[in-house]
């Protein structure tokens, strides 16, 4: 009678690490989209790329690279949610990113961005990634 308590109560932590392992395996930072920013444009769109289930995410951040870009608003689309909008975020430096950002409850999906923004120094372009967290 004790090996099979034993033996029911092993299994049972091995089954609850396993799941624990399984659910933090798939948090990870990704690219849902990106777009090369001209200097000589003031702003853009950048819809997100995927199906469904990767714009379904917790957090969302921007990098750039190439130059560093001066982002005066900045808003995130989000389906069946709000929008939410930010004004003068700030100078991204190229090779930086933003903090990241919550999405609206647990997980949303992020259709897209717009930004207004203007790339500092002499550089024609720069590179915007749009990163989610799931």
């Amino acid at each position: 009678m004790k090996t099979n308590i034993r033996t029911l109560m092993a299994s049972f932590v091995v089954s609850a690490a396993a799941f624990i392992g399984s659910a933090s395996a798939g948090d990870q930072w990704f690219v849902l989209s990106e777009k090369t920013l001209k200097a000589a444009d003031p702003s853009t769109e950048i819809k997100s790329s995927g199906d469904i289930w990767n714009k379904n995410i917790k957090q969302v951040k921007l990098s750039v690279e190439g130059a560093d870009v001066k982002v005066t608003s900045l808003a995130l689309h989000w389906d069946n949610r709000p929008d939410a909008t930010m004004m003068d975020v700030g100078v991204i430096k190229g090779g930086g990113q933003t903090a990241p950002m919550n999405a609206p409850g647990i997980k949303s999906r992020l259709t897209s961005i717009t930004i207004q923004y203007k790339i500092i120094g002499k550089a024609k372009s720069a590179k915007l990634k749009v990163w989610g967290y799931d």
